[in-house]
């Protein structure tokens, strides 16, 4: 029976995931809790508005895509008391809370070790520093797209690509909200129409076409998985696929605007697809 095997949400983008049971598919179709902060370039504007709500791309501040070695950090954040410590190697680097001297603490740590590591010179390119803590820690605003979406792929796909690549590959690399387990490999992308997980009504969207964040080693931040090339090589897909997107049916336009229902998401869950 297809079900929910694990779910994640992403506090600060491109930072460490939080493994949890339970998820809240927000009536913005966003998950609650999830991308909440973001440190941004020193050129980069605020999120922009697009189709009425707010967005963020990569190219805006710090990223997987970019710099790899920000896997390696652990970070966590304490959500009610809005205070986050990142720690590297078992030592922390800095903890601290979301006023303004805390800020201050977290982006220098921030900025001292990437400039240490292998991505040092990514950062010192013109724009880019110094670097802002942006974000009331609360709303999910650091989205790649405008519109609210759950992220979605089956540990049977991530085991293929992995047969493929001839070693284990870990789900998150992939930074998907949701893992489902009990379907066969690349099912999700046969998906149409209606899907319901627990008691949440969502709709499928598109296809998750993968960027070079893939090759970053959740634990290392090394590039040391050509994902990319062996999903279009190997595995004969037209774009690097993994996952799809879902949304909220109702959801058509700014947040509020005809808003749809959201709800929980839990381990163990019943996964429905059309």
């Amino acid at each position: 029976m297809p079900h929910v095997v694990a779910l994640y949400r992403h506090p600060v983008k491109g930072f460490t995931p939080e493994k949890l049971p339970v998820l809240t598919v927000q009536a913005d179709g966003r998950i609650a809790g999830d991308r909440v902060l973001a440190f941004r370039f020193g050129d980069a504007a605020t999120p922009e508005e697009r189709d009425g709500l707010d967005h963020w791309p990569k190219s805006k501040g710090l990223a997987l895509e970019t710099f790899p070695g920000l896997a390696a950090l652990r970070l966590e954040y304490d959500e009610a008391a809005q205070r986050m410590r990142i720690d590297h190697a078992g030592t922390t680097l800095v903890e601290a809370g979301l006023d303004q001297d805390g800020r201050t603490a977290l982006v220098e740590a921030v900025t001292a070790f990437v400039l240490d590591s292998p991505d040092g010179k990514r950062l010192q390119r013109a724009g880019r520093l110094p670097l802002a803590l942006v974000g009331d820690g609360e709303s999910s605003r650091f989205q790649d797209r405008g519109r609210g979406y759950v992220s979605v792929h089956s540990e049977a796909s991530v085991s293929a690509l992995g047969t493929a690549l001839a070693q284990d590959v870990d789900d998150r690399r992939f930074r998907s909200n949701v893992v489902i387990g009990g379907v066969d490999a690349w099912d999700e992308l046969d998906w149409q129409g209606e899907v319901t997980i627990g008691d949440v009504r969502l709709a499928t969207a598109g296809p998750i076409v993968r960027c070079l964040a893939t090759h970053a080693n959740p634990d290392t931040g090394e590039r040391d998985a050509s994902v990319l090339k062996t999903l279009t090589g190997s595995l004969g897909q037209d774009e690097p696929t993994l996952g799809r997107l879902l949304i909220l049916p109702g959801v058509s336009g700014a947040v509020g605007d005809d808003a749809g229902i959201g709800g929980t998401i839990r381990v163990g869950d019943e996964v429905v697809a059309g």
